[in-house]
């Protein structure tokens, strides 16, 4: 009741609550103790000779019952919110209540939080009931993009348990990427180096780690255009968000049609922050969960 407006209405419910109160202790009063008349003493009706209706009063430990009850009510309507905005001579409210068991709880772990927050992740990584926690985070924050069992989807959202880390897997890279996000961009180069540049590039790629890559007709436009962010030999650069390309992970897959693709009209690849979603304690669990996943 005491988010009812000031003014009238909460007047109203004022005067109708107080004239009710009122008129019904008036009512019970004189239902006990009024007097009672002799032409409506002798107006009791009388069935089959001897079936009497009666007139007799109800028993007076009803009067007393219920002025109890009204006691009590008037009792609570001068502690407890119910009378129009009054909020009570406690000033409680659910809202109020809620909020002071909030901060209990808070208060309750918050030790706990800081013992974690403090803890090394080797420490983490085996607690399990840490990891049961990070495993739901990840569940309703993460899976949506990369699987229920971070094994990546769609050829677009990469698979968190290959060992492979575009922006670098430590503890310190994956806080910064959950936390403040990733935008990554491949440039199109089919204006750069033309449909047989392409593929000529497109092949070369394919054969980094093997000795057919030497010599290649495709090494020295790799060199040239793609070496500044993935290496000279492929290794890619965690530092710039670029792959390494000479092993056998892909995001986007490894077809050749696939890998032209991405060459002729780049990538454009985003992964949201999510600091201002999960707190701190929040992403060490998630960073935590993720290495201690198996490769």
């Amino acid at each position: 009741m005491t988010d009812l407006p000031l003014g009238f209405w909460s007047g109203w419910v004022i005067v109708l609550s107080s004239v009710g109160f009122v008129a019904l202790l008036w009512l019970v009063v004189n239902i006990y103790f009024g007097k009672q008349t002799t032409a409506h003493a002798q107006a009791e009706p009388v069935w089959d000779d001897d079936l009497q209706e009666g007139n007799n009063p109800a028993p007076l430990w009803w009067f007393w019952m219920i002025l109890a009850a009204m006691v009590f009510s008037v009792i609570y309507l001068l502690l407890y919110p119910g009378l129009g905005s009054y909020a009570g001579a406690l000033n409680w409210s659910q809202v109020g209540q809620l909020h002071e068991h909030q901060a209990h709880a808070a208060q309750a772990v918050q030790a706990e939080h800081q013992a974690l927050l403090q803890a090394p992740y080797e420490e983490l990584t085996n607690n399990s009931a840490v990891l049961a926690s990070a495993e739901r985070l990840f569940k309703d924050n993460c899976a949506a993009c990369h699987g229920a069992n971070a094994q990546g989807q769609s050829s677009a959202f990469p698979n968190l348990r290959d060992g492979d880390w575009l922006w670098g897997g430590t503890a310190e890279q994956l806080t910064q990427t959950i936390q403040q996000g990733r935008n990554a961009v491949m440039i199109p180069w089919l204006a750069v180096l033309g449909e047989q540049g392409v593929d000529n590039v497109a092949n070369y790629v394919l054969a980094l780690g093997t000795p057919q890559a030497e010599g290649h007709a495709g090494q020295a436009q790799f060199t040239q255009l793609c070496s500044a962010c993935h290496g000279p030999t492929g290794d890619g650069n965690p530092l710039l968000g670029a792959p390494r390309l000479n092993d056998d992970i892909w995001l986007y897959g490894g077809e050749l049609a696939t890998v032209k693709a991405t060459i002729a009209a780049g990538r454009n690849g985003q992964m949201p922050a999510f600091g201002n979603r999960l707190n701190e304690l929040q992403i060490k669990m998630l960073v935590a969960w993720l290495l201690a996943q198996p490769q």
